[in-house]
């Protein structure tokens, strides 16, 4: 009585899984965001440096876009504008003159930021060409392009052993320009000055800096012009140091950076890392002893306040020349708070987690119960019977999960009932609906020639054990047919004793009739060629496996296609007057000597593309015209295998018929046959 009780209270829920997830979440929420939420609204800044710390990674990612998308541009340009001016100087006088000002002129006209360009291909001349609208606007001497040029020959030198150099020229002009030396084809070498103001506008966002370094540490873009007008360079900076030695391409970190060395340059008094140096000897020693072993070695007390500076830097690897885009934030007076914050947090978590965890055993096992009628439910599946009802159990997901289950058992209850699996998934989806629908298909018939007098032979032979035999060897000869049809597409409708139905274009298409058509006398030929094979692999006379001869019939024409059956038992299957046709024509290819007899219908899409050997017409029953038939003989273009209908008999054993002796009819008058001429 206690197991009954047991059970009924089990199967009785009080409370849906989505108020106990209410009620769980609400106990967590409590216990946790109203403790972060005090904790937070006393120190609001630790939410901030997370914020700061994530913008300047994205700041320093877009500038590094910036800059690598200009970079490249300026590079690109170039290189199209040497190579045609390479192209011009092939041209005879005066043309090469004249059109190599045109694409000079050109040049510039579309890439005004760029004052001057120069090259040199081996075994050539140097080119040089300045764009003088440029200096003559802004006042200053073209000369000086060609003297700077003039003075980067270790620059040129590098370039021709396959470095992209990238130089700081603002202090040979007095204006904010780059230098780009790049190697050109064949141990050339490249090289181009242009104007890096709207980058230098792009590097300054507040307390965000940016600001790019070559590789060997000069400072070439930045908000402010001073540093990069006096040719400051941060190279011995250990910071510096190690992120251009790092194989990182990008990173963000928190370090120390000795700015003793720089007090007496523009970069700190002019702005670069001046929000980094405020006033922080109140912070800066709780902060050392937490790092110490990260970003520091040595002795942290020996540390002087007035030459390290605590910051925040991400930084971005560029393509072109060893570039490197820096980002610096100040990491600000909340140091200290977000370890201790971190700390309660941790606490707090295990105190929360520890909660839900015994709530969330004792919340099992209202879940536990729901699912032991699943399993009963599976259970019966598994035994074969797929009609189950299943109580949904309420509305909430175990509910949901119930009701899943019950349309599940539900398909595999439509699954039980087609022959055809793909049949099954189709009608499970609703792409199969109830009632006939007119589809045009091509209609198969197969049937094993002298099955009667084998089955008597089984009989003779095997006795009461001759049920199984038969079955077994069926099943062999069935198992290759099917394939044959399945990997052409075609739908297996039903098997007849020891005849197959099948049919092309009724449950899906290859996408037209023709292709339907014609993979259902492929598959026939496929049946052929797989029989040859089973048969080669049996022994003559042996009764518990002899030899197979089948006959095909193949129609095509419009049918009615669907659903057929009772309640209990349905099948999707074809019916019409070509389904008729096609079950007589396969009754007439053992008379006329044929294993695959196609109608004029099938021979009308196919035709081209097998040979065939047209029979005698026969006359058919219900039929005004005469019957054409067609012995399909091989594919149209295959040298392997038979090419003729006698040497297809000769190949399966087939005798040739008289026709003139032999009486079709004696069975059944639905036909007769003429000898009259073949037709064309």
């Amino acid at each position: 009585m206690r197991e009954k009780d047991k059970s009924r209270k089990l199967d009785k829920i009080r409370f849906s899984i989505g108020a106990k997830l209410i009620a769980i979440i609400s106990i967590i929420v409590v216990l946790s965001l109203g403790s972060i939420t005090v904790l937070v609204s006393l120190l609001v800044q630790a939410d901030l440096q997370i914020s700061a710390e994530e913008n300047n990674f994205e700041i320093n990612r877009r500038s590094a876009i910036d800059a690598e998308t200009a970079l490249t541009n300026v590079r690109s340009n170039v290189r199209i504008f040497i190579q045609t001016i390479n192209m011009l100087a092939a041209q005879p006088q005066p043309a090469r003159s004249f059109n190599i000002q045109n694409s000079v002129n050109f040049f510039f006209d579309e890439n005004p930021n760029i004052p001057a360009v120069f090259f040199v291909v081996p075994g050539g001349e140097e080119q040089f060409f300045v764009n003088e609208q440029y200096f003559h606007s802004r006042q200053v001497n073209p000369q000086l392009a060609r003297s700077y040029f003039d003075g980067q020959r270790e620059a040129w030198g590098r370039a021709v052993r396959g470095e992209t150099l990238l130089r700081n020229a603002a202090p040979h002009f007095e204006r904010p320009l780059l230098a780009l030396f790049f190697p050109w084809q064949n141990g050339g070498v490249g090289g181009v000055l242009f104007s890096s103001d709207t980058l230098n506008e792009n590097f300054g966002f507040g307390l965000n800096q940016s600001f790019m370094l070559n590789s060997e540490g000069d400072i070439l873009l930045f908000a402010d012009f001073d540093p990069i007008r006096n040719g400051a360079n941060v190279a011995d900076l250990e910071v510096i140091r190690s992120i251009l030695d790092s194989q990182n391409r990008s990173r963000q970190m928190l370090v120390y950076a000795d700015f003793g060395v720089l007090q007496s340059g523009d970069i700190v008094r002019r702005g670069i890392f001046t929000p980094l140096i405020g006033n922080i000897s109140e912070f800066f020693q709780p902060a050392v002893n937490v790092f110490q072993n990260t970003f520091y070695d040595g002795e942290i007390e020996e540390i002087k306040e007035d030459r390290y500076v605590r910051m925040f830097l991400a930084y971005s690897k560029l393509d072109i020349a060893g570039t490197v885009v820096i980002t610096g934030i100040d990491f600000d007076t909340v140091f200290e708070g977000i370890y201790a914050t971190t700390r309660r947090n941790i606490y707090l978590t295990i105190a929360v987690l520890s909660i839900s965890i015994i709530f969330i055993w004792f919340f099992s096992k209202s879940i536990s119960i729901p699912l032991r009628s699943l399993a009963k439910a599976a259970r019966q599946i598994e035994s074969g019977k797929f009609e189950i009802e299943i109580d949904p159990a309420g509305k909430d997901e175990i509910g949901v999960l119930n009701s899943s289950f019950q349309k599940m058992s539900s398909a595999l209850h439509i699954f039980g009932r087609f022959t055809n699996k793909e049949i099954a998934v189709k009608a499970m989806r609703g792409e199969i609906k109830p009632g006939g629908l007119p589809k045009h298909g091509t209609i198969f018939f197969s049937d094993i020639r002298d099955f009667t007098a084998k089955s008597e032979e089984f009989t003779r032979f095997f006795g009461a054990e001759a049920s199984d035999k038969i079955v077994y060897w069926l099943n062999g000869y069935f198992t290759q047919m099917v394939d044959c049809i399945e990997k052409t597409n075609g739908v297996v409708d039903k098997f007849i004793g020891d005849a197959v139905m099948a049919h092309w274009g009724t449950a899906y298409t290859a996408g037209s009739p023709r292709k339907d058509a014609f993979n259902s006398v492929k598959s026939a030929l496929m049946m052929r060629k797989a029989l040859y094979y089973l048969n080669k692999s049996r022994t003559a006379g042996d009764t518990a496996s002899p030899l197979i001869r089948i006959g095909c019939g193949i129609n095509s024409g419009i049918v009615t296609a669907g659903q057929l059956g009772s309640d209990l038992r349905m099948e999707y299957t074809v019916i019409g007057d070509p389904v008729n046709l096609a079950s007589r024509i396969e009754s007439l290819s053992k008379p006329l000597g044929a294993d695959i007899l196609i109608s004029e219908n099938t021979w009308d899409l196919v035709g081209d593309r097998f040979i065939c050997e047209e029979m005698p017409p026969v006359t058919v029953k219900g039929k005004e015209k005469p019957l054409r038939l067609f012995a399909v003989v091989n594919f149209i273009n295959e040298p392997k295998g038979p090419q003729t209908l006698a040497e297809v008999r000769t190949l399966l054993g087939i005798k040739t018929p008289d026709l003139k002796t032999i009486d079709v009819n004696a069975s059944e008058k639905k036909y007769e046959i003429g000898v009259e001429q073949k037709r064309g």
